[in-house]
């Protein structure tokens, strides 16, 4: 039988460069650069509710990070170290070598170290607290946003959301439609790079886990302000687009969540500069609508009437 400290050694102890002191010891020790304020996240995963119990653990550990990764990216902070608390009901040791595969093939792509944590005997649960840097004022925040800026959105909406439904049996996707969308599901990129670049640029951003609606009304509540946004403005895959015309489509693209993409809002004189950010990223980045003095959010369809949605985005508590 492998004990705790075994599997912590086998399976998540690697060399730490980028800290003072990693796994082993009763704490881990950084060093914050000079002029830098460190920018701290945790985000769990719980099995039942965030991914299925027969989930492939490679894409487990790559979604455990990514969505931390997608926290930092929001507040414009660069991602260095992560700590993870793992709460499992048995040892699998080929699980946890496709799970921890997953999570540092991510950590190495983006050079973030694992530097400590836990492991207990219980239901299976993952929790990631992420830290990172970030130069003293030059954070973004969700109450930054102010009347007249654009609110932009970074990649495609909704494919997740409804990968999720089709899982769910809610609706019934075409093979090769549901294996397009699974991706953004299983495996989401986080936008690294992207908050990275909007330091300076923009004056508020956030990262859509719960569904835009309800990511873009953490801004507009911080701030004080209202949106207007165009439904056809918004960035729909063509995976997504034929499917449309049900109801529960509109939802995922709307209030789904999962995306992980980046929310934010811009000054119009820097429509250029985000502009170039797209070209220099190859990312696609959508103006889907205006900060408002209104203090209410807004959805008109394209021959400008409201478009009602009863839930604006997902809460673990309804």
């Amino acid at each position: 039988m492998v004990s705790e400290f075994e599997l912590i050694r086998r399976f998540f102890t690697r060399v730490t460069p980028g800290a003072v002191l990693g796994v082993g010891d009763d704490a881990a020790l950084v060093h914050i650069r000079h002029g830098m304020e460190l920018a701290v996240s945790t985000d769990m995963l719980v099995g039942g509710t965030h991914f299925f119990p027969d989930a492939d653990p490679f894409f487990l550990g790559h979604k455990a990070l990514a969505v931390n990764l997608s926290d930092m990216a929001a507040m414009a902070a660069q991602s260095c170290w992560v700590t993870l608390a793992l709460s499992l009901p048995e040892v699998d040791e080929m699980w946890l070598e496709k799970f921890s595969a997953g999570l540092f093939a991510l950590a190495d792509e983006h050079q973030v170290a694992l530097i400590g944590g836990d492991t207990t005997r219980g239901p299976l649960n993952l929790c990631v607290t992420i830290m990172g840097e970030v130069p003293h004022g030059a954070a973004l925040r969700r109450s930054g946003a102010q009347v007249g800026d654009d609110v932009w959105v970074s990649g495609v909406l909704g494919d997740a959301a409804l990968a999720l439904a089709h899982i769910q049996g809610h609706i019934q996707l075409a093979a090769k439609d549901f294996a397009a969308c699974a991706s953004a599901l299983h495996q989401p990129m986080p936008r690294v790079a992207l908050g990275l670049a909007l330091r300076g640029v923009a004056h508020s951003a956030i990262d859509i886990s719960d569904g835009l609606l309800a990511d873009l009304g953490h801004i507009l509540a911080c701030s004080n302000v209202g949106a207007e946004i165009a439904f056809a403005a918004l960035p729909i895959s063509c995976t997504l687009r034929p499917y449309l015309g049900q109801p529960l489509v509109k939802h995922c693209v709307l209030a789904g969540g999962d995306d992980y993409e980046l929310c934010f809002t811009v000054p119009v004189a820097y429509r250029p500069e985000v502009e170039k950010i797209a070209s220099n990223l190859g990312l696609l980045m959508t103006r889907i609508g205006t900060i408002t003095a209104e203090k209410k959010c807004i959805v008109r369809a394209a021959d400008g009437s409201v478009i009602n949605i009863e839930e604006s985005g997902y809460d673990h508590f309804r």
